[in-house]
């Protein structure tokens, strides 16, 4: 197993794929020359993948080395490897393997925003609203996805600037908190003196952390446990009255 990179280690990596992706470069100029000096006909698209594909490979790549090896051992040798490319195209497509990390949890982040709003639109009740938030942790404990933003934070605390360039990335994610946590409380008596802001920062919190757990011992068991006395709490209080239907989400 790889030893996990010192910011050395990062730097010189970069510097080893800048000069394999030169050399590559020259190889390939050197050899179309060749090819058209002796009549043979050479396209561009035969001579290498489309950019796109190959982009799109490195961060499909990355992803599956975050959750499977971890940040530490996330190199250029490794992603590129599960990319079936040379390693010197991490840095002609992101520049560095940070950058390229940080396209992963952009890629894994906008998939399951966009799973998570097609969920919690069709929570109209508080009831509904527990059973979204537990089916959002299972399909996260099976994907694996939270694993990334794990691996991205721990890794943040050995590379500068990193963890501001992840923060930036949990915005989203507690503006969208906020959103279903005000339309749960705006059902719930006195719910106008809670700060769903701070609500919000509580619940990712409190997710991130149930899902970090249940990944460390394999043990998903507590965790959903916790959510059926939510809900059997929400359902309760919705027999007595004392919970209104929730209000339909607002469309962005």
């Amino acid at each position: 197993m790889d030893k996990p990179r010192s910011i050395t280690g990062v730097v010189f990596e970069q510097l080893l794929g800048l000069l394999a992706w030169t050399i590559s470069s020259l190889d390939y100029l050197w050899e179309s020359g060749a090819m058209a000096s002796s009549g043979a006909r050479r396209t561009i698209s035969a001579a290498r993948p489309r950019p796109g594909g190959t982009r799109q490979a490195l961060i499909v790549a990355a992803t599956s080395s975050l959750r499977d090896v971890g940040f530490a051992h996330a190199s250029a040798r490794e992603i590129a490897r599960r990319a079936g490319c040379n390693q010197s195209q991490v840095f002609y497509h992101f520049g560095s393997v940070v950058e390229l990390l940080l396209a992963a949890l952009d890629d894994v982040s906008a998939s399951r925003m966009a799973a998570y709003r097609s969920i919690l639109e069709q929570a109209t009740t508080l009831t509904g609203l527990v059973e979204s938030a537990q089916t959002i942790l299972t399909e996260d404990l099976d994907s694996g996805d939270v694993r990334v933003l794990v691996e991205m934070i721990t890794g943040a605390q050995s590379v500068p600037g990193l963890g501001d360039q992840v923060a930036q990335r949990l915005v989203p994610w507690n503006a969208f908190a906020e959103e279903a946590v005000q339309r749960a409380l705006s059902v719930v008596p006195l719910g106008s003196l809670v700060s769903a802001p701070e609500v919000a920062h509580v619940l990712v919190a409190g997710l991130l952390g149930l899902e970090l757990l249940a990944n460390l011992d394999g043990d998903r068991t507590q965790a959903i446990s916790l959510f059926g006395r939510a809900r059997m709490l929400a359902g309760l209080l919705e027999m007595t009255g004392a919970l209104p239907g929730m209000p339909a989400p607002e469309q962005s």
